[in-house]
Formats: structure tokens, sequence, C-alpha cells
């Protein structure tokens, strides 16, 4: 498949709706240019491992793929990161929480996410492992509002994690930025989900140990105000 030359400098998501997947493995193939040769090697092993473990998986109307490439090409690209381990934990942040049987393989005992992590550690190294546990949800409690405890997880699990961080801040704007290239119900319930996260996500990043440069946070935060004003757009004017 041919891609435009300008293909490099074009907003992920128009990558998605004009090139769909294959564009978004070409940008990722373009980012990781940047890196020596075993940095690529671990990156591309990292993205076969997320390919194979969410080749079902689909997020309304996209392969789940794209989403994880998204959030991978985001930390490259917008905030600079040149952290091997951070990129690797982007691709696979998802794995343990939504594969962790596979990902730990037939002869794993005990409990399934613990076995994943343990495989991830053994395969790319305790620190992804680490992080990819900082960004992974726990069991919630049934009796408790899942979007309080959610709320909970993320402030407490991103105070010691200054690197889940910017995963996790990746993550948030594919989700919540990216929320009017969704459609159906979950527009509202990605909103509601995600609108408290917004002051949030503005005090982890502005803390000084967030590992990104000063104009890298103040992209971030114009992304904050602009997720704002979508979860305004579809939950204020709809009451």
């Amino acid at each position: 498949m041919d891609f435009p030359a300008y293909l490099a400098t074009m907003p992920m998501h128009a990558i998605t709706e004009i090139h769909g997947e294959p564009g978004l493995l070409e940008r990722f193939r373009l980012e990781i240019r940047a890196f020596d040769a075993a940095a690529r090697q671990r990156l591309t092993e990292a993205l076969d491992l997320a390919a194979e473990l969410h080749r079902d998986d689909r997020r309304v109307r996209e392969p789940y793929l794209n989403h994880l490439l998204r959030v991978a090409i985001r930390m490259m690209h917008h905030y600079q990161v040149r952290d091997v381990d951070v990129i690797v934990a982007g691709l696979l942040h998802d794995a343990v929480e939504d594969h962790p049987a596979e990902l730990a393989g037939p002869d794993a005992s005990g409990d399934p996410s613990q076995a994943a992590l343990a495989a991830l550690a053994a395969r790319f190294g305790p620190r992804v492992a680490r992080l990819v546990a900082a960004v992974t949800n726990p069991a919630y409690d049934p009796e408790r509002d899942r979007h309080v405890q959610y709320r909970e997880h993320v402030a407490a699990s991103l105070d010691r994690e200054p690197w889940a961080r910017v995963i996790k801040m990746s993550d948030f704007t594919d989700n919540g930025v990216g929320v009017i290239h969704t459609v159906g119900p979950k527009v509202a319930r990605s909103a509601a989900k995600y609108r408290p996260l917004v002051p949030v996500f503005r005090d982890l990043i502005a803390r000084p140990d967030t590992p990104l440069s000063a104009p890298v946070k103040r992209h971030i935060f114009a992304q904050l105000d602009l997720a704002e004003e979508r979860f305004s757009a579809i939950l204020d004017q709809a009451n």
C-alpha cells in the first residue's frame, strides 16, 4: 500500500480514518527509525506480541491494535519519549488486563494477572512489567461505583510511577480527546468515566518528577482543555 509523504505529520485519527491499521503500522515504523537497531527490534517484538494478543479485539469500529499503536506513536512523536521500556509498556498496557491467561501461557499457575506480569518481566524486563502493572485495573468491588474505584486506582498507582503517568496520559488522550471518534452509547459513557480524571491528570503531569519537558507538558495541558470541552459538549448540553 502506498502512503503519502506527509504520513509522518498527519494526526493519528486522520491516519486511522483514511489508511486504517496499515497506515498506523507504517507511521509506527517511521517513528522507530529514530532508535538504534536493538531498540527497533525490541519495539517490533512488543508490537508483534500486542498484535497477537489483541488479534480478535475491537474498539467499536476498529481493530484494538489501532488504539495501542496510537498510544505508542503519541508518546514518541508528541511526548518525545525515547525510553524503550516506556514505549514497550505502552504497546502492552492492556495485555495483562485483557489477556492474562494467554500471556502467561498454558503452564502458568496461580493468579493469572501475576503470572502474566511475570511472563512480561521474563520477556521484556521487570521495569516493563512494573509499568504495565501500574496502568492495569485491579478487580473492583462490585458493591462500589466502578468509576469512583477507577479514579482512585489511577491516582494511587500513578502517584508512585512517574513514567506510568506518561503511558496513562497517552491512553487517556486517545480515549478522552478521541471520544468524538466513537459512536453510539459509548460516547456518553466514556465522557462520564473520563471527565473527572481531567483535574487528576493536570496535577500528575504538573508535578516536577513527571519526566516530560515543559513544552510537552504545555501540549498535554492543551489536550486536557480540549478533552474537557468535548466532555462538556457531550454531557452538559445533553442535560
